[in-house]
């Protein structure tokens, strides 16, 4: 069994959730996880890199001078790569560069990044986070009690804009709700927050 801490926001331990082995899998699929960040990265480019090429570029194809006998370079007409104005001569065009996953591999590879997490003591579990208005001083205080003072991935239940307002001034924070969650954002920051009510969502979806 998996055990995760439950804490208060005063940074005290309340709780102990005892997890199957087998509902975020039995390892960590290294492989599958490394799949899912370069998908992810590549997913990020937008691929619209563009250089015109010897085709494209103004000018006339007429040999500038004949082959022989000018004591010149043999460069051809004014639109090659070896002269200034020509076009490039291994000219860049945009494409895509998107990387596609299926879903059960997506699933696999966030199911890997949690467990990881677990198996690091870096998964943390809140309860009582929960604010009426922003107040960043708020969030930097758990955070502090947590001993949380690298990146830090924290996860609500669903959308709750007044903890997004209340984070989102604090380096190094990045607010995802549980739906939201992908291998990439959990895999890269060192430790990952989710309130009481976020872990039970975790829990009871679907595998």
């Amino acid at each position: 069994m998996l055990e995760v801490p439950v804490y208060n926001t005063a940074g005290e331990q309340i709780e102990t959730l005892k997890i199957d082995d087998e509902r975020f899998g039995k390892s960590v699929n290294v492989a599958l996880l490394k799949q899912a960040v370069v998908a992810y990265h590549a997913n990020c480019r937008q691929g619209t890199a563009a250089t015109k090429g010897r085709g494209q570029v103004e000018g006339s194809t007429r040999k500038i001078f004949r082959q022989k006998g000018t004591g010149n370079a043999r460069r051809g007409p004014v639109r090659t790569g070896k002269v200034r104005g020509g076009g490039m001569t291994f000219a860049k065009t945009p494409h895509s560069y998107r990387k596609t996953l299926p879903r059960k591999m997506r699933r696999g590879a966030l199911n890997s990044a949690i467990l990881a997490k677990i198996l690091g003591n870096d998964l943390v579990v809140v309860e009582g986070l929960s604010l009426t208005e922003p107040k960043t001083k708020f969030i930097a205080e758990v955070l502090a009690n947590l001993k949380i003072n690298r990146t830090c991935l924290l996860s609500p239940a669903e959308y709750d804009e007044v903890l997004f307002r209340s984070a989102r001034n604090i380096p190094d924070i990045t607010v995802r709700p549980v739906e939201e969650l992908n291998a990439f954002d959990v895999a890269t920051r060192q430790k990952m927050l989710l309130t009481r009510e976020a872990m039970d969502r975790l829990l009871n979806r679907s595998a």
